[in-house]
């Protein structure tokens, strides 16, 4: 079963920020992750959440989502995106 990350990030330093998209990148890519969504169009539909951002990412189970989150090499990219942003991050079990 699948496991997903769900973030919704508001940037507040572009140049940080993309700091942390050209560090996290390749760690995301040797733990399997895959993008699902990536920012783009959004419209909120219901209930007022009005995230400026959105990410789904996909891994093949919830374990390996959370190997990858809490790996040391991400951890450290992890710093330079909640400096550089606002953000929220989720990890769902998939179906």
């Amino acid at each position: 079963m699948a496991g997903y990350l769900i973030f919704d990030i508001e940037i507040t330093d572009q140049t940080a920020y993309d700091a942390y998209k050209a560090s996290a990148g390749p760690i995301l890519a040797r733990h399997g992750g895959r993008f699902l969504v990536r920012a783009g169009k959004l419209e909120s539909l219901e209930g007022g959440w009005r995230p400026t951002r959105f990410f789904v990412v996909e891994f093949d189970s919830y374990d390996k989502a959370r190997e990858f989150y809490f790996s040391d090499d991400y951890q450290a990219a992890v710093k330079q995106r909640q400096a550089s942003s606002n953000s929220k991050a989720f990890l769902v079990d998939g179906v």
